[in-house]
This record gives C-alpha cells, structure tokens and sequence, in this order.
C-alpha cells in the first residue's frame, strides 16, 4: 500500500485530513509517527511557500510522499493580515484566544459591510525525488462582532458563513469538509495524489 505522511503536528489538522482523505485507500500516516524529526522554520511570505517547505523536508526524512498544509485568515480592511501569521498573530505563544481577542479589537469600529475575510489553504505535495505541486483553496465569509461556536480551531468561530447563517466553528466536521478552505485544496490534490501513486 502506497503511504502518504501528513506534514503536521497540528492533531486538528490531521482529523480533518484524514476524513477527507479517507476514501482514497492510501496508508495515512502524521508525524506522531516520526518524534524525532523537527519540522522546519516557516520562512515564506505566502501560504505556499511555508506549506512547501514544510511538505519538502518531511518527504526528503521520511523516503514517502508528503503532503502539507499551510492555511490562515486574510480580513480585507486589514490589507491581507493576519496572512502568514494567523498562528502568531497576537505572539509566538501562539493562543487561538489571544489572536481573536487581537482580531477583535482591530475590528471594533468596523462595520459589517466592511469585515470581509477569507480563509485560504495552500498545499503542498512532495515527493522523495524532489517533484512537487501546489493547490489552493478560499473560504470567504465575514467576521463576526463576537466569538460564536466551539467546534474547529484557530479562527473558526469568527468566521461567518452567510449562506449557512453560521460561523465555522458551528459547522458539523462533514459540513466543514465540503466547503472549506482545505477542503477544496484536498479536492484539487487528490487527482494528483491519484496519479503518483499509479506509477
């Protein structure tokens, strides 16, 4: 069986991972299996860039494919941010809670028509001998006045969805994986994936 090593610590990531790739009949492994390897620094200026570097050196260590994510939340008034840097937002603690505290306060005196965000994934896919490819995803939305929802992670319950009168974070996993951000960048990976393991 062919295996597939999901470049992540992040065990929430892996879940959603996982779900949506489910079907596909690969062996799916994380780096709970590998303690050892330290995951490279993010050094990209764009989702794209971190995911390959993180996917690049997790194939090279591990002899399999790999797939990485690197994903966050763009808010238009705020020129793109927190971009990059949505896990480190309000520091390198690295706190759900302080970066939408963070995110909140930026946005007080903003009006609704004026808090449209998306969240966008990149992800990667590499291969030991160095070919890689990347696909893309956008979950648009707007950002709520409050924190609403307690599913999900990050900045999932600030996101609301206006055709599902919901914020992410109120999603079930099933909805969140048919219309998420990472959920159309899987759908876009899998044919690729589908094709590396034919040969």
């Amino acid at each position: 069986m062919k295996k597939l090593v999901l470049a992540t610590g992040n065990l929430h990531k892996v879940e959603e991972l996982k779900e949506m790739l489910q079907d596909c009949g690969w062996e799916i492994d994380s780096l709970a299996s590998f303690p050892e390897f330290v995951m490279p620094e993010e050094t990209g200026d764009s989702f794209a860039a971190n995911a390959l570097i993180k996917a690049r050196a997790v194939a090279e260590y591990t002899n399999c494919v790999a797939l990485a994510d690197d994903s966050g939340l763009e808010v238009d008034i705020l020129d793109g941010r927190p971009g990059v840097y949505s896990a480190r937002f309000a520091g390198l603690q690295k706190s759900d809670r302080a970066n939408n505290t963070l995110l909140l306060q930026l946005l007080s005196d903003v009006s609704q028509e004026q808090r449209s965000a998306h969240f966008k994934a990149s992800i990667a896919i590499a291969i030991p001998q160095g070919t890689h490819f990347i696909c893309e995803g956008v979950c648009p939305g707007i950002i709520a006045t409050e924190s609403v929802g307690d599913g999900g992670f990050g900045y999932d319950c600030l996101l609301f969805l206006p055709e599902y009168q919901k914020t992410v974070a109120q999603l079930t996993l099933a909805e969140k994986n048919k219309i998420s951000h990472r959920a159309k960048a899987v759908e876009q990976a899998i044919p690729i994936l589908k094709k590396i393991f034919s040969v």
